[in-house]
């Protein structure tokens, strides 16, 4: 059960209002999971949109590699909104249901893409471990540019930030919506 119920749509205030339409006219097309409670406090949803807006939709990592950093974090981290929302999407950008698996098991997945496993060992380095090795940091440079680099640390860094208050809140899945994979602890 949540902690705190998602605010009532019918209730905003003007500041919820404004963060609450940014949000549903969006990329996202509604207001839902974490945005729902995030809410309550509107300066701070307002801003974790945007930044969450950069990151899933503009950042340079490819879509595909996004997807399994994302991942990354909600089994680290055993968001369940976070990775029953995001097992899905990785699955329709190719990630196979084995590498889907590993992840949520924090296995080594059986990667053939070699970005897809600097992606993995990144963000498991950042996670685990708290630094990046020299490798790993150097191969994502090369593979993804300076910049794609720091746009990678900042997706783990902002789907981290959700995970937490995620499970922090106990913002609940979808109902209705059983995992795909499960992510057991």
């Amino acid at each position: 059960m949540p902690r705190i119920p998602p605010v009532d749509p019918g209730r905003l205030t003007p500041e919820q209002a404004a963060v609450h339409e940014r949000i549903a006219s969006g990329a996202r097309g509604s207001v839902r999971g974490p945005f729902a409670v995030l809410l309550h406090s509107p300066e701070l949803a307002g801003f974790v949109e945007q930044l969450g807006a950069y990151v899933r939709y503009r950042c340079r990592i490819p879509k595909r590699q996004r997807e399994i950093a994302i991942l990354v974090v909600a089994a680290h981290w055993r968001a369940s909104y976070e990775w029953e929302a995001h097992a899905p999407i990785a699955r329709g950008e190719g990630v196979p249901d084995e590498i889907i698996a590993a992840i949520a098991a924090e296995s080594e997945p059986p990667f053939e893409d070699e970005r897809d496993r600097l992606v993995h060992t990144f963000a498991r380095e950042s996670l685990a471990g708290r630094r990046v090795s020299d490798a790993t940091f150097a191969g994502c440079r090369e593979a993804f540019g300076e910049a794609g680099a720091v746009d990678l640390a900042g997706l783990v860094g902002y789907y981290t930030l959700l995970a937490l208050a995620i499970n922090a809140l106990e913002v609940e899945p979808p109902a209705g919506r059983p995992f795909d994979i499960p992510c057991p602890r």
